[in-house]
């Protein structure tokens, strides 16, 4: 019946995509940013999904139950704090400019070869989300079926139904759908945490127990080294994200920016509280059967915590209710993160190999990228050893060296420059893989805080030496000039 159930829910999430596609999919600014139509509930909803996937829900939790509070400094505190610092951002400086990619912004703010780089550097910190997202529907697919299904055919399984209608549809399928799998998964969870608190006494014995375990305890206990390694996961998660396609289009595809702003502002923090919901429901299990789910601990396999919980502590009807939730979560972050990179890569890298294709053309090359990127994502997932925390933890480090100082640089300093940019970007990137390379994990300083800070003097000390390559205009003129190239481009052609 549990198998049934999850068939059924995957078949009605891929209709409704499909319907999605093929009544409201036209362009590929449709396919990108939906249109840019979207209202306030819908962009919450799926600003929201943003980051509540597989990482939320298996690798958050599982991180709480071993390390506590501060082994999650990266998620939610980090990435919640994204979510706000991204919306308020693209609000105030991206939203008039009626740009598809944040490549887009690059390019008009610096030149072509700084929008490569920089689009690459994106591209490249999917491989590792994604792949947290397909690893976790196989897992789901294992469980629930009881191992008839192996992890490595759901993945393949998760990978294709994902794909399906995220090929079709675009944004608009993953919006739409975000918008009714997060009320899935709210209630979902909720209500699977209603009837595990019952079997340990309440909400205030498990927290009780969680404190003084010591898993509350949210500062680190130790010396400098400590600290910046603290200090690092937080920052790569809350800075490194910002530069991100899926965060930028679910937040772009607001009605207006108003709504884009206001939708952050809601949907990270959602997200902080309601995060806290599943690492509640796995320490929970700990209470319930110390031996069986301590020992999964100790052994590693903390991430079956949840889902062995549910199985055999729950009867059908929560099993149902949480595999369904779970499924929702994963496919509505898969699908955006399977869409970001493939919309990137085509409007920023392929579109400049083919400047003369047409709309049409440009849609399809989307469409064909996400296949093509999906394999690599599968292939990955299915190669690697690595947890869900730690691919997703990983994920962003090449974006918080190579960029976020040209995008907030560009923004904010009249002084930046294509030539300090291309320093930021070669300078921070080939930093921190050179530290990660030599030292990794016994670098006193966390590599990606070495090649933020080389990123930051290459950005300022590129554009203030002499210059080889030609200055842009200051960004009061810059977006001025923007703003009104955007307007035209929006404005309806006249009536003749």
């Amino acid at each position: 019946m549990l198998i049934w159930f999850v068939a059924l829910y995957l078949l009605g999430s891929i209709a409704i995509g499909l319907f999605v596609a093929f009544t409201r999919v036209h362009n590929a600014k449709d396919f990108a940013v939906a249109g840019r139509t979207l209202p306030l509930p819908v962009v919450t909803a799926t600003v929201f999904a943003t980051w509540f996937g597989a990482e939320a829900i298996f690798g958050v939790s599982a991180t709480f139950v071993n390390e506590g509070l501060h082994g999650v400094v990266a998620d939610p505190f980090g990435a919640s704090l994204c979510l706000v610092i991204a919306g308020i951002f693209y609000g105030t400086k991206i939203y008039k400019l009626n740009v598809l990619t944040l490549g887009d912004f690059f390019r008009m703010r610096y030149n072509r070869v700084v929008e490569i780089l920089t689009t690459l550097c994106i591209v490249v910190s999917y491989l590792g989300w994604v792949s947290a997202q397909i690893k976790a529907l196989g897992l789901v697919f294992w469980v629930v079926t009881d191992g008839a299904i192996s992890q490595e055919a759901g993945m393949v399984l998760g990978t294709a139904i994902v794909l399906t209608y995220t090929t079709f549809g675009g944004m608009f399928s993953v919006a739409i759908l975000d918008f009714v799998q997060m009320s899935v998964v709210i209630g979902g969870l909720l209500f699977i945490g209603y009837l595990v608190s019952g079997m340990t006494g309440g909400v205030g014995a498990v927290v009780a127990q969680a404190s003084a375990a010591g898993k509350l305890d949210f500062f680190p206990k130790g010396d400098w080294v400590a600290w910046l390694s603290f200090i690092a996961a937080w920052m790569t998660m809350m800075l490194g994200s910002i530069p991100q396609q899926d965060v930028f289009q679910r937040i772009t595809s607001a009605k207006s920016a108003r709504v884009a702003i206001m939708a952050s502002i809601l949907g990270g923090t959602i997200y902080f509280c309601f995060t806290f919901v599943p690492m509640f429901i796995a320490y929970a299990a700990t209470l319930i059967d110390p031996a069986k789910f301590g020992g999964m601990i100790e052994s590693d396999a903390s991430q079956l915590v949840l889902p062995t919980l549910v199985m055999q502590h729950t009867p059908f009807f929560a099993q149902a209710i949480f595999f369904g939730a779970v499924l929702a979560a994963i496919m509505a972050c898969s699908s955006a993160t399977l869409l970001a990179p493939s919309v990137s890569f085509s409007e920023n890298i392929l579109r400049n190999l083919m400047p003369d294709v047409d709309d049409r053309r440009l849609l399809r090359m989307m469409r064909v990228t996400m296949v093509c990127f999906a394999g690599v994502v599968l292939t990955f997932a299915l190669t690697t050893s690595a947890s869900i925390f730690e691919m997703v933890e990983n994920a962003y480090k090449i974006t918080l060296a190579g960029a976020f100082v040209p995008l907030f640089f560009g923004a904010y300093w009249s002084r930046a420059t294509t030539q300090g940019a291309l320093a930021a970007i070669i300078g921070g990137v080939g930093t921190w893989l050179v530290v990660e390379f030599l030292f990794g994990e016994e670098s006193l300083v966390p590599p990606q805080l070495i090649g933020l800070g080389v990123s930051i003097i290459g950005m300022v000390a590129g554009s203030l030496l002499p210059q080889r390559i030609g200055l842009q205009p200051p960004p009061d003129d810059f977006y001025q000039a923007l703003h009104h190239r955007a307007a035209a481009d929006a404005a309806p052609p006249p009536q003749h």
